[in-house]
């Protein structure tokens, strides 16, 4: 499927999604989200994808939701049409890993759709933000609600009160960003990591992902045991079998996902 504002590659199991807007750095508009969505969805259903990796461009993963078509909106408009609502729900519907890999800005919108992948790998010159404040508003695409699940409360205040940038060392110290990478090296680096997912079983990584996430939505008691059931669970595919004999025959193990 053609994208105007996306460009989308699948090699090795691996579906690559860079955002394509040069001209505003990638600021995300109703049509891009929208396109997203569909390109997200695509790729979940896809006996071809087995990670998803999203990214932009070297100068911004994506600076921000598009403040030009945001700015004659009213309440009742935004309200109504509950505004990002339907698309965000799609990306979090995802079963299959998303990595975002970022480079240069990530602010606003960019820092929240970043945050909604399982994990973030920068580059040295990323910057993350939350610079809503700066134009009268807050976020509103998950932003004050993941930052402080990732970083804390007090740092996830300060850049949403002052609207300060992250620098991609101080996130990856806090916890935002799994790993850095010089800008150079950065794609190299995140589709070696998509080919280490790409080789686990798919029943074993979904499972995993689902339970990380239910870490966020439970208690302690109720998230060991949700870990638990999918932990037993695992021993009725012939993939645990495999990867246990594998493990004993010390050999790699081939897994069919079943």
């Amino acid at each position: 499927m053609a994208y105007e504002h996306l460009i989308v590659e699948v090699e090795d199991y691996v579906t690559l999604i860079r955002l394509n807007r040069p001209d505003a750095l990638n600021a995300l508009n109703a049509k891009l989200m929208s396109e997203l969505a569909s390109a997200l969805a695509a790729a979940d259903a896809d006996s071809n994808t087995r990670c998803i990796v999203l990214t932009g461009s070297e100068k911004a993963f994506a600076a921000g939701a598009d403040v030009r078509e945001m700015s004659e909106k009213t309440f009742t408009e935004v309200f109504i049409d509950n505004l990002f609502a339907d698309e965000i729900g799609v990306i979090c519907r995802v079963r299959k890993p998303i990595v975002a890999a970022v480079s240069g800005y990530c602010l606003g919108g960019g820092c929240e759709l970043a945050m909604m992948c399982d994990f973030i790998i920068s580059s040295d010159t990323a910057k993350f933000g939350q610079p809503e404040i700066n134009l009268g508003i807050i976020a509103g695409m998950g932003g004050t609600q993941r930052l402080t699940r990732l970083v804390g409360k007090s740092k996830s205040m300060d850049m949403h009160l002052t609207g300060r940038f992250m620098e991609s060392a101080e996130a990856e110290r806090c916890g935002l960003v799994s790993r850095v990478f010089p800008a150079k090296d950065l794609m190299t680096e995140v589709l070696k990591i998509a080919q280490k997912i790409v080789e686990k079983s798919m029943i074993s990584t979904m499972a995993a992902k689902e339970s990380v996430n239910r870490a966020e939505e439970t208690s302690l008691t109720e998230g060991l045991l949700f870990e638990r059931r999918l932990f037993h669970a695992m021993f009725s595919t012939e993939d645990q079998k495999e990867g246990m004999a594998a493990f004993l025959e010390k050999r790699q193990p081939q897994f069919r996902d079943k």
